[in-house]
Protein backbone atom coordinates (compact mmCIF):
# COMPACT_ATOMS: atom_id res chain seq x y z
CA UNK A 1 0.00 0.00 0.00
CA UNK A 2 1.45 3.31 -1.03
CA UNK A 3 1.31 6.36 1.17
CA UNK A 4 -0.95 9.32 0.17
CA UNK A 5 2.08 11.41 -0.65
CA UNK A 6 5.53 10.32 -1.69
CA UNK A 7 8.59 11.65 0.15
CA UNK A 8 9.49 13.80 -2.83
CA UNK A 9 6.13 15.54 -2.99
CA UNK A 10 5.62 18.86 -1.29
CA UNK A 11 2.40 18.97 0.71
CA UNK A 12 0.00 21.73 -0.31
CA UNK A 13 0.28 24.89 1.77
CA UNK A 14 -2.22 25.21 4.55
CA UNK A 15 -4.88 27.80 3.97
CA UNK A 16 -4.24 29.49 7.29
CA UNK A 17 -0.74 30.50 6.21
CA UNK A 18 -2.29 33.06 3.87
CA UNK A 19 -3.42 34.97 6.94
CA UNK A 20 0.04 35.33 8.48
CA UNK A 21 1.09 38.61 6.75
CA UNK A 22 -2.23 40.31 7.42
CA UNK A 23 -2.30 39.00 11.00
CA UNK A 24 1.19 40.37 11.66
CA UNK A 25 0.17 43.75 10.28
CA UNK A 26 -2.95 43.73 12.47
CA UNK A 27 -0.98 42.75 15.57
CA UNK A 28 1.49 45.53 14.87
CA UNK A 29 -1.32 48.07 14.64
CA UNK A 30 -2.87 46.83 17.88
CA UNK A 31 0.51 47.08 19.65
CA UNK A 32 1.10 50.63 18.41
CA UNK A 33 -2.36 51.79 19.46
CA UNK A 34 -2.26 49.98 22.82
CA UNK A 35 1.13 51.47 23.67
CA UNK A 36 0.07 54.95 22.61
CA UNK A 37 3.15 55.28 20.38
CA UNK A 38 1.03 56.75 17.58
CA UNK A 39 0.48 59.85 19.73
CA UNK A 40 4.07 60.89 19.03
CA UNK A 41 3.15 61.34 15.37
CA UNK A 42 1.98 64.90 15.84
CA UNK A 43 2.83 68.50 15.12
CA UNK A 44 3.73 69.00 18.79
CA UNK A 45 6.42 66.31 18.54
CA UNK A 46 7.84 67.95 15.45
CA UNK A 47 7.88 71.35 17.15
CA UNK A 48 9.55 70.01 20.30
CA UNK A 49 12.26 68.10 18.46
CA UNK A 50 12.83 70.14 15.34
CA UNK A 51 16.40 71.21 16.21
CA UNK A 52 17.47 67.67 17.08
CA UNK A 53 15.90 66.30 13.92
CA UNK A 54 17.50 68.96 11.74
CA UNK A 55 20.93 68.23 13.19
CA UNK A 56 20.50 64.50 12.71
CA UNK A 57 19.46 64.94 9.08
CA UNK A 58 22.34 67.33 8.39
CA UNK A 59 24.91 64.92 9.85
CA UNK A 60 23.41 61.67 8.55
CA UNK A 61 21.43 62.35 5.38
CA UNK A 62 21.33 58.79 4.05
CA UNK A 63 20.55 57.24 7.44
CA UNK A 64 17.89 59.87 8.16
CA UNK A 65 16.26 59.25 4.80
CA UNK A 66 16.26 55.48 5.43
CA UNK A 67 14.72 55.98 8.89
CA UNK A 68 12.05 58.25 7.46
CA UNK A 69 11.17 55.79 4.70
CA UNK A 70 11.03 52.94 7.22
CA UNK A 71 8.75 54.89 9.55
CA UNK A 72 6.45 55.98 6.75
CA UNK A 73 6.32 52.46 5.35
CA UNK A 74 5.20 51.10 8.73
CA UNK A 75 2.64 53.87 9.17
CA UNK A 76 1.17 53.18 5.74
CA UNK A 77 1.34 49.40 5.90
CA UNK A 78 -0.22 49.17 9.37
CA UNK A 79 -2.67 52.04 8.81
CA UNK A 80 -1.31 53.81 11.90
CA UNK A 81 -3.00 57.18 12.59
CA UNK A 82 -0.74 60.15 11.97
CA UNK A 83 0.49 59.75 8.40
CA UNK A 84 -0.32 63.43 7.74
CA UNK A 85 2.17 64.58 10.36
CA UNK A 86 4.85 62.25 9.04
CA UNK A 87 4.33 63.69 5.55
CA UNK A 88 4.69 67.21 6.94
CA UNK A 89 7.86 66.15 8.73
CA UNK A 90 9.24 64.86 5.44
CA UNK A 91 8.83 68.28 3.85
CA UNK A 92 10.21 70.00 6.93
CA UNK A 93 13.33 67.81 7.10
CA UNK A 94 14.12 67.05 3.45
CA UNK A 95 12.53 69.89 1.50
CA UNK A 96 9.79 69.70 -1.10
CA UNK A 97 11.61 67.59 -3.69
CA UNK A 98 13.39 65.25 -1.29
CA UNK A 99 10.45 64.90 1.10
CA UNK A 100 7.95 64.25 -1.70
CA UNK A 101 10.18 61.63 -3.32
CA UNK A 102 10.77 59.77 -0.04
CA UNK A 103 7.12 59.95 0.98
CA UNK A 104 5.91 58.80 -2.44
CA UNK A 105 8.25 55.80 -2.42
CA UNK A 106 7.40 54.77 1.13
CA UNK A 107 3.66 55.20 0.58
CA UNK A 108 3.86 53.08 -2.57
CA UNK A 109 5.72 50.24 -0.86
CA UNK A 110 3.50 50.34 2.23
CA UNK A 111 0.26 50.46 0.25
CA UNK A 112 1.34 47.61 -2.02
CA UNK A 113 2.41 45.49 0.95
CA UNK A 114 -0.98 45.91 2.61
CA UNK A 115 -2.73 45.23 -0.71
CA UNK A 116 -0.84 41.96 -1.22
CA UNK A 117 -1.38 40.84 2.37
CA UNK A 118 -5.11 41.49 2.13
CA UNK A 119 -5.39 39.78 -1.24
CA UNK A 120 -3.61 36.68 0.00
CA UNK A 121 -5.86 36.39 3.04
CA UNK A 122 -9.27 37.51 1.79
CA UNK A 123 -9.53 37.47 -1.97
CA UNK A 124 -9.97 33.73 -2.48
CA UNK A 125 -12.68 33.54 0.19
CA UNK A 126 -14.73 36.40 -1.19
CA UNK A 127 -14.14 35.21 -4.74
CA UNK A 128 -16.01 32.01 -3.94
CA UNK A 129 -18.77 33.74 -2.02
CA UNK A 130 -19.28 36.80 -4.24
CA UNK A 131 -22.88 36.78 -5.40
CA UNK A 132 -25.55 39.33 -6.14
CA UNK A 133 -24.56 42.95 -5.62
CA UNK A 134 -21.06 42.02 -4.47
CA UNK A 135 -20.44 40.15 -7.72
CA UNK A 136 -21.73 43.10 -9.74
CA UNK A 137 -19.56 45.48 -7.74
CA UNK A 138 -16.54 43.25 -8.27
CA UNK A 139 -17.11 42.91 -12.01
CA UNK A 140 -17.75 46.63 -12.46
CA UNK A 141 -14.67 47.56 -10.47
CA UNK A 142 -12.52 45.16 -12.43
CA UNK A 143 -13.68 46.56 -15.77
CA UNK A 144 -12.61 50.07 -14.80
CA UNK A 145 -10.17 49.38 -11.97
CA UNK A 146 -7.54 51.87 -13.05
CA UNK A 147 -10.01 54.76 -13.39
CA UNK A 148 -11.77 54.01 -10.12
CA UNK A 149 -8.50 53.72 -8.22
CA UNK A 150 -7.08 56.85 -9.78
CA UNK A 151 -10.22 58.74 -8.78
CA UNK A 152 -10.04 57.47 -5.19
CA UNK A 153 -6.37 58.39 -4.93
CA UNK A 154 -6.91 61.89 -6.28
CA UNK A 155 -10.06 62.46 -4.23
CA UNK A 156 -9.53 61.13 -0.68
CA UNK A 157 -13.18 60.21 -0.19
CA UNK A 158 -12.21 56.99 1.60
CA UNK A 159 -9.39 56.40 4.11
CA UNK A 160 -6.07 55.43 2.57
CA UNK A 161 -6.06 51.91 4.14
CA UNK A 162 -9.55 51.19 2.76
CA UNK A 163 -8.40 52.08 -0.76
CA UNK A 164 -5.49 49.66 -0.26
CA UNK A 165 -7.61 46.74 0.96
CA UNK A 166 -10.80 47.05 -1.12
CA UNK A 167 -9.08 46.52 -4.50
CA UNK A 168 -7.42 43.38 -3.12
CA UNK A 169 -10.80 41.99 -2.12
CA UNK A 170 -12.30 42.89 -5.50
CA UNK A 171 -9.55 41.14 -7.42
CA UNK A 172 -7.76 44.11 -8.97
CA UNK A 173 -4.49 43.07 -10.64
CA UNK A 174 -1.33 44.11 -8.82
CA UNK A 175 0.02 46.00 -11.83
CA UNK A 176 -3.16 48.06 -12.07
CA UNK A 177 -3.11 48.81 -8.35
CA UNK A 178 0.52 49.90 -8.39
CA UNK A 179 0.18 52.09 -11.49
CA UNK A 180 -2.99 53.87 -10.33
CA UNK A 181 -1.54 54.39 -6.85
CA UNK A 182 1.80 55.63 -8.18
CA UNK A 183 0.06 58.31 -10.25
CA UNK A 184 -2.81 59.13 -7.93
CA UNK A 185 -0.87 59.87 -4.76
CA UNK A 186 1.52 62.35 -6.39
CA UNK A 187 -0.64 65.51 -6.04
CA UNK A 188 -1.62 64.94 -2.41
CA UNK A 189 1.92 64.01 -1.47
CA UNK A 190 3.23 67.20 -3.03
CA UNK A 191 0.61 69.40 -1.33
CA UNK A 192 1.36 68.18 2.21
CA UNK A 193 5.11 68.04 1.63
CA UNK A 194 4.99 71.62 0.41
CA UNK A 195 3.14 72.64 3.56
CA UNK A 196 5.65 70.76 5.69
CA UNK A 197 8.55 72.53 4.02
CA UNK A 198 7.09 75.84 5.17
CA UNK A 199 6.57 74.72 8.76
CA UNK A 200 10.20 75.31 9.75
CA UNK A 201 10.22 78.98 8.80
CA UNK A 202 6.96 79.58 10.66
CA UNK A 203 8.21 77.82 13.81
CA UNK A 204 11.53 79.69 13.71
CA UNK A 205 9.58 82.95 13.79
CA UNK A 206 7.57 81.77 16.78
CA UNK A 207 4.38 81.43 14.78
CA UNK A 208 1.84 78.63 14.55
CA UNK A 209 1.65 76.74 11.23
CA UNK A 210 -1.60 77.26 9.35
CA UNK A 211 -2.53 73.99 7.70
CA UNK A 212 -5.86 75.27 6.44
CA UNK A 213 -4.20 76.01 3.11
CA UNK A 214 -4.64 72.35 2.21
CA UNK A 215 -8.42 72.84 2.21
CA UNK A 216 -8.43 75.91 -0.03
CA UNK A 217 -10.11 75.61 -3.45
CA UNK A 218 -6.93 76.81 -5.13
CA UNK A 219 -5.19 73.66 -3.88
CA UNK A 220 -7.87 71.00 -4.22
CA UNK A 221 -9.75 72.49 -7.15
CA UNK A 222 -7.36 71.00 -9.73
CA UNK A 223 -7.52 67.64 -7.96
CA UNK A 224 -11.31 67.64 -8.26
CA UNK A 225 -10.92 68.31 -11.97
CA UNK A 226 -8.40 65.49 -12.36
CA UNK A 227 -10.66 63.16 -10.39
CA UNK A 228 -13.60 63.97 -12.64
CA UNK A 229 -11.38 63.38 -15.67
CA UNK A 230 -10.40 59.96 -14.30
CA UNK A 231 -14.07 58.97 -14.05
CA UNK A 232 -14.99 60.33 -17.48
CA UNK A 233 -14.28 57.05 -19.35
CA UNK A 234 -16.31 55.09 -16.80
CA UNK A 235 -19.29 57.42 -17.13
CA UNK A 236 -19.05 57.31 -20.92
CA UNK A 237 -19.03 53.52 -20.95
CA UNK A 238 -22.06 53.41 -18.65
CA UNK A 239 -23.88 55.89 -20.87
CA UNK A 240 -23.01 53.89 -23.99
CA UNK A 241 -24.26 50.64 -22.46
CA UNK A 242 -27.47 52.28 -21.39
CA UNK A 243 -27.97 53.82 -24.81
CA UNK A 244 -27.40 50.48 -26.57
CA UNK A 245 -29.82 48.84 -24.18
CA UNK A 246 -32.48 51.45 -24.89
CA UNK A 247 -32.01 51.09 -28.63
CA UNK A 248 -32.10 47.33 -28.47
Amino acid sequence: MSSPTSPTETPPPRSWTRWIPLALIGLGLVAVIASGAYKYLSLDTLKANRDVLRTFVADNVALAAACYVGLYLLVTMMAIPGSLWVTLAGGFLFGVAGGAALTWFAAMVGATTLFLAARGALASILERQATGWLARLRDGFRRNAFNYLLFLRLMPLAPFPVVNIAPAILGVPTRTFVLATAIGIIPGTFVYTFLGAGVGAVLDQGGEPDLSLATKPMIWGPLVAFGALALAPVLYQAWSRRKRGAEG
